[in-house]
Protein backbone atom coordinates (compact mmCIF):
# COMPACT_ATOMS: atom_id res chain seq x y z
CA UNK A 1 0.00 0.00 0.00
CA UNK A 2 1.68 3.31 -1.19
CA UNK A 3 1.39 6.13 1.31
CA UNK A 4 -1.01 8.00 -0.33
CA UNK A 5 -3.49 4.99 0.08
CA UNK A 6 -2.28 4.66 3.30
CA UNK A 7 -3.73 8.24 4.06
CA UNK A 8 -6.60 7.54 2.71
CA UNK A 9 -7.08 4.93 4.27
CA UNK A 10 -6.69 6.60 7.72
CA UNK A 11 -10.38 7.06 9.24
CA UNK A 12 -11.26 10.47 9.56
CA UNK A 13 -10.24 12.67 12.53
CA UNK A 14 -13.22 11.98 15.66
CA UNK A 15 -14.24 15.23 16.21
CA UNK A 16 -16.74 15.97 19.61
CA UNK A 17 -18.99 14.18 19.99
CA UNK A 18 -22.59 14.89 18.92
CA UNK A 19 -24.62 17.17 21.15
CA UNK A 20 -27.75 15.91 22.71
CA UNK A 21 -30.59 17.90 23.34
CA UNK A 22 -30.38 19.01 27.09
CA UNK A 23 -33.92 19.96 27.90
CA UNK A 24 -35.35 16.45 26.76
CA UNK A 25 -32.56 15.36 28.66
CA UNK A 26 -33.77 16.53 32.07
CA UNK A 27 -37.10 15.78 31.30
CA UNK A 28 -35.83 12.03 31.14
CA UNK A 29 -34.33 12.77 33.98
CA UNK A 30 -37.65 14.10 36.26
CA UNK A 31 -39.62 11.30 34.89
CA UNK A 32 -37.38 9.05 36.33
CA UNK A 33 -36.81 10.57 39.53
CA UNK A 34 -41.01 10.58 39.82
CA UNK A 35 -41.25 7.45 38.98
CA UNK A 36 -38.26 6.05 41.58
CA UNK A 37 -37.95 8.82 44.14
CA UNK A 38 -34.63 10.25 44.74
CA UNK A 39 -33.19 7.66 47.17
CA UNK A 40 -34.33 5.13 44.30
CA UNK A 41 -32.44 6.58 40.98
CA UNK A 42 -29.02 5.94 40.91
CA UNK A 43 -26.66 7.80 38.52
CA UNK A 44 -26.81 4.68 36.01
CA UNK A 45 -30.38 5.26 35.66
CA UNK A 46 -29.77 9.12 34.55
CA UNK A 47 -27.53 7.66 31.89
CA UNK A 48 -29.54 5.43 30.92
CA UNK A 49 -32.92 7.57 30.63
CA UNK A 50 -30.78 10.73 29.46
CA UNK A 51 -28.90 9.17 26.82
CA UNK A 52 -25.52 10.41 27.69
CA UNK A 53 -22.62 9.56 29.15
CA UNK A 54 -21.24 9.95 33.06
CA UNK A 55 -18.49 12.66 32.08
CA UNK A 56 -21.03 14.57 29.86
CA UNK A 57 -23.71 14.19 32.57
CA UNK A 58 -21.37 15.68 35.35
CA UNK A 59 -20.19 18.33 32.82
CA UNK A 60 -23.70 19.56 31.66
CA UNK A 61 -25.67 19.15 35.05
CA UNK A 62 -23.52 18.71 37.85
CA UNK A 63 -24.21 15.77 40.53
CA UNK A 64 -27.19 13.91 41.45
CA UNK A 65 -28.57 16.61 43.66
CA UNK A 66 -27.79 19.39 41.51
CA UNK A 67 -30.03 17.39 38.81
CA UNK A 68 -33.33 16.40 40.75
CA UNK A 69 -33.02 20.12 41.87
CA UNK A 70 -33.30 21.20 38.10
CA UNK A 71 -35.65 18.33 37.50
CA UNK A 72 -38.30 19.55 40.10
CA UNK A 73 -38.20 22.91 38.91
CA UNK A 74 -38.75 21.10 35.35
CA UNK A 75 -41.70 19.94 37.42
CA UNK A 76 -43.39 22.74 38.71
CA UNK A 77 -43.43 24.65 35.65
CA UNK A 78 -44.80 21.29 34.19
CA UNK A 79 -47.10 20.07 36.32
CA UNK A 80 -47.54 22.88 38.78
CA UNK A 81 -50.01 24.17 36.63
CA UNK A 82 -52.80 22.49 38.04
CA UNK A 83 -52.56 24.22 41.22
CA UNK A 84 -51.37 27.65 40.31
CA UNK A 85 -53.75 27.84 37.43
CA UNK A 86 -56.42 26.67 40.07
CA UNK A 87 -55.75 29.05 42.57
CA UNK A 88 -55.69 31.77 40.44
CA UNK A 89 -58.50 31.84 37.97
CA UNK A 90 -61.63 30.43 40.56
CA UNK A 91 -63.90 33.02 42.29
CA UNK A 92 -64.28 32.17 45.59
CA UNK A 93 -61.30 30.85 47.94
CA UNK A 94 -63.82 27.66 48.19
CA UNK A 95 -64.24 27.37 44.33
CA UNK A 96 -59.86 27.30 44.29
CA UNK A 97 -59.11 24.73 46.88
CA UNK A 98 -61.60 22.35 45.45
CA UNK A 99 -60.52 23.26 41.96
CA UNK A 100 -57.14 22.84 43.09
CA UNK A 101 -57.94 19.57 44.75
CA UNK A 102 -60.02 17.95 41.59
CA UNK A 103 -57.32 19.15 39.03
CA UNK A 104 -54.51 17.66 40.72
CA UNK A 105 -56.89 14.66 41.40
CA UNK A 106 -56.96 14.50 37.54
CA UNK A 107 -53.24 15.05 36.73
CA UNK A 108 -52.32 11.79 39.48
CA UNK A 109 -54.62 9.88 37.70
CA UNK A 110 -53.55 10.45 34.21
CA UNK A 111 -52.74 7.56 31.78
CA UNK A 112 -49.44 9.24 30.77
CA UNK A 113 -46.19 9.68 33.16
CA UNK A 114 -45.97 8.05 36.77
CA UNK A 115 -48.85 8.39 39.36
CA UNK A 116 -49.19 10.96 42.05
CA UNK A 117 -46.95 14.11 42.72
CA UNK A 118 -43.26 14.31 42.59
CA UNK A 119 -42.56 16.41 44.91
CA UNK A 120 -44.26 14.76 47.89
CA UNK A 121 -43.39 10.92 46.61
CA UNK A 122 -39.45 11.81 45.99
CA UNK A 123 -39.33 13.04 49.87
CA UNK A 124 -39.83 9.76 51.16
CA UNK A 125 -35.99 8.80 51.70
CA UNK A 126 -34.37 8.75 54.93
CA UNK A 127 -30.80 8.57 54.44
CA UNK A 128 -28.75 11.31 56.57
CA UNK A 129 -26.32 12.42 53.80
CA UNK A 130 -29.95 13.31 51.75
CA UNK A 131 -30.97 16.08 54.94
CA UNK A 132 -30.34 18.84 51.77
CA UNK A 133 -33.12 17.15 49.62
CA UNK A 134 -35.12 16.74 52.32
CA UNK A 135 -35.04 20.41 52.95
CA UNK A 136 -35.23 21.53 49.25
CA UNK A 137 -38.17 19.29 48.99
CA UNK A 138 -39.62 20.77 52.52
CA UNK A 139 -39.10 23.85 51.50
CA UNK A 140 -40.60 23.69 47.91
CA UNK A 141 -44.22 22.16 49.12
CA UNK A 142 -44.11 25.24 52.35
CA UNK A 143 -44.09 26.93 49.32
CA UNK A 144 -47.09 25.78 47.73
CA UNK A 145 -48.86 25.55 51.44
CA UNK A 146 -47.95 29.99 51.66
CA UNK A 147 -49.59 30.33 47.97
CA UNK A 148 -52.85 28.64 49.43
CA UNK A 149 -52.38 30.69 52.25
CA UNK A 150 -52.75 33.46 50.27
CA UNK A 151 -55.21 32.88 48.40
CA UNK A 152 -57.63 32.35 51.33
CA UNK A 153 -56.56 35.44 52.60
CA UNK A 154 -57.97 37.31 49.38
CA UNK A 155 -60.67 35.47 50.06
CA UNK A 156 -61.40 36.43 53.18
CA UNK A 157 -60.39 40.42 51.51
CA UNK A 158 -63.24 39.71 48.98
CA UNK A 159 -66.07 39.10 51.73
CA UNK A 160 -66.39 34.62 50.45
CA UNK A 161 -64.56 33.36 53.32
CA UNK A 162 -65.37 34.86 56.78
CA UNK A 163 -63.03 36.95 58.86
CA UNK A 164 -62.83 34.19 61.65
CA UNK A 165 -61.40 31.42 59.67
CA UNK A 166 -57.90 30.26 60.30
CA UNK A 167 -56.43 30.58 56.98
CA UNK A 168 -53.20 29.07 58.21
CA UNK A 169 -54.68 25.85 59.60
CA UNK A 170 -56.96 25.96 56.51
CA UNK A 171 -54.13 25.93 53.95
CA UNK A 172 -52.10 23.20 56.45
CA UNK A 173 -55.23 21.17 56.02
CA UNK A 174 -55.75 21.34 52.39
CA UNK A 175 -52.06 20.75 51.66
CA UNK A 176 -52.24 17.81 53.50
CA UNK A 177 -55.09 16.28 51.69
CA UNK A 178 -53.24 17.56 48.42
CA UNK A 179 -50.31 15.37 49.63
CA UNK A 180 -52.63 12.22 51.02
CA UNK A 181 -54.43 12.06 47.47
CA UNK A 182 -50.60 11.65 45.74
CA UNK A 183 -50.10 8.96 47.95
CA UNK A 184 -53.33 7.39 47.16
CA UNK A 185 -53.03 7.75 43.14
CA UNK A 186 -49.51 6.17 43.76
CA UNK A 187 -51.05 3.28 45.86
CA UNK A 188 -53.37 2.68 42.88
CA UNK A 189 -56.61 4.47 43.95
CA UNK A 190 -59.13 5.28 41.12
CA UNK A 191 -60.11 8.99 40.30
CA UNK A 192 -63.65 8.23 41.69
CA UNK A 193 -61.74 7.77 44.96
CA UNK A 194 -60.16 9.87 45.43
CA UNK A 195 -62.67 12.38 44.44
CA UNK A 196 -64.66 10.73 47.00
CA UNK A 197 -61.66 12.13 49.71
CA UNK A 198 -62.05 15.42 48.17
CA UNK A 199 -65.90 15.65 49.05
CA UNK A 200 -65.18 14.37 52.48
CA UNK A 201 -62.71 17.30 52.61
CA UNK A 202 -64.89 20.05 51.31
CA UNK A 203 -67.32 18.93 54.10
CA UNK A 204 -64.73 20.68 56.88
CA UNK A 205 -64.97 24.43 54.60
CA UNK A 206 -66.01 26.89 57.26
CA UNK A 207 -69.09 28.59 57.43
CA UNK A 208 -69.22 32.23 55.95
CA UNK A 209 -70.47 34.99 58.76
CA UNK A 210 -73.67 35.67 59.23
Amino acid sequence: MTARNRAAAKPAAIGRPRSFDRDAALLAAMRTFWARGYEGTSIQDLVEAMGVNKPSLYATFGCKEEIFREAVELYDRLEGRATSQSLGEAATAREAVEAMLRSNARAYTAGEGPRGCMIVLSSLLGAPENESVRRFLADNRLSGERMLRDRLSRGIAEGDLSPSADIDRLAAFYTTVLEGLSIQARDGASRKKLNAIIDASMLAWPGRSS
